[in-house]
């Protein structure tokens, strides 16, 4: 087991499984080409939770709605548990999230790295620096100009 990584280190990979585009993991994930044997401990499965919301971020919490999140759990042979947390209903995006976390706490953290988690993050921020600019675009700026009336 291999535990030279950080809580935040995995909150960030976690996070990231979370937000990639489904199709786009499972080709990267098939590339990698290991589907390692594991036990479920939480067969994947779908459900609602809470989303809450701050006005301007330190307000009061509020309900903003609820959201379908698919989650499981996983042991693989050699007893590291990996869990993943998606949004929706996808039972096989869940289980590659799963199967990815434990890998990333074993000796097989750098091929992964470099082969799932490296390209996905690249293609993450490409997209936010492109939905940045476009929202750029459209930025108005105002200016008071002096009358000399004063």
């Amino acid at each position: 087991m291999n535990t030279n990584f950080s809580a935040e280190d995995r909150k960030g990979w976690m996070s990231l499984l979370a937000s990639a585009d489904e199709g786009r993991l499972a080709e990267l994930w098939q590339e990698y080409g290991a589907d390692p044997a594991c036990n479920w401990l939480r067969a994947p499965e779908a459900g609602g939770v809470m989303v809450r919301g701050r006005m301007g971020g330190s307000g009061a919490p509020f309900n903003l709605g609820e959201m379908t999140v698919t989650r499981c759990a996983l042991s693989l042979e050699d007893g590291t548990v990996g869990h993943g947390y998606v949004q929706g209903r996808s039972k096989a995006k869940a289980g590659m999230a799963a199967k990815i976390d434990a890998l990333m706490q074993t000796g097989a953290a750098a091929g992964l790295r470099s082969a799932v988690l490296e390209p996905l993050a690249a293609e993450h921020k490409a997209r936010k620096t492109a939905r940045a600019a476009k929202a750029a675009a459209t930025k108005v700026e105002f200016f008071t100009m002096v009358r000399g009336e004063d």
